[in-house]
């Protein structure tokens, strides 16, 4: 059985027992957390869409850890004209364990 749902702007197609990283959540780590945004739910050869979410949908998740990714390095450069400009930036990150999947 697998889903596709919605946190932080984002799509993500998961299953039971899937650890991925997720733009940061508000809660603390080792705690439980329901993600509501449901669009799709797979099983086997069955098929459900929502329109826009499915209905009554949950998937539940641990939140395991937080943390940062590897820093970006952004550089604007324009040659002859004495523009040089950096700059870096670090995204804050919730990892989780996706526990189950209720449709």
């Amino acid at each position: 059985m697998y889903a596709v749902v919605i946190t932080g702007g984002k799509q993500y197609r998961v299953m039971k027992g899937e650890r991925l990283r997720v733009e940061k959540l508000d809660v603390e780590a080792g705690s439980n957390v329901d993600i509501n945004d449901v669009l799709l739910i797979g099983d086997g050869e069955t098929i459900t869409v929502g329109t826009p979410k499915v209905a009554g949908a949950v998937v539940s998740a641990t939140v395991l850890s937080h943390g940062r990714l590897d820093k970006v390095h952004i550089v604007k450069f324009r040659r002859r004209k004495h523009y040089r400009k950096q700059m870096g930036h670090r995204q804050h990150y919730s990892e989780i364990e996706i526990t189950g999947i209720t449709a």
